[in-house]
């Protein structure tokens, strides 16, 4: 079945960076999209980035500039690096494959001073 296991979240001072990563599993992760969610406490999960199986992104406009979402389809992994952190990105992240419902477990990131 489709696994998809996020990792790389932590607790970062606001400016700073992270590189978050979903390892995909049960599915052949080049015929997909992927795209990274978050979803801050009290509020919708919101699409933060997303990566088309050729390649091509597209961001939320709050985050343009500052985050950049990549994928290996050697490694089966898709990426989003964060830098530039705000106090608004606090929140959990999560990777979803396109044209489903699969969704990972989620990891932290917590921007604090």
């Amino acid at each position: 079945q489709v696994q998809l296991v996020e990792s790389g979240g932590g607790l970062v001072q606001p400016g700073g960076s992270l590189r978050l990563s979903c390892v995909a599993s049960g599915f052949t992760f080049s015929d997909y999209g992927m795209a990274w969610y978050r979803q801050a406490p009290g509020k919708e999960r919101e699409q933060v980035a997303r990566i088309a199986n050729n390649g091509m992104t597209n961001y939320a406009d709050s985050v343009k500039g500052r985050f950049t979402i990549s994928r290996d389809n050697a490694k089966n992994t898709v990426y989003l690096i964060m830098n530039g952190l705000k106090f608004e990105d606090t929140a959990v992240y999560f990777c979803k494959q396109s044209r489903s419902n699969n969704w990972g477990q989620g990891t932290q990131v917590t921007v604090s001073s």
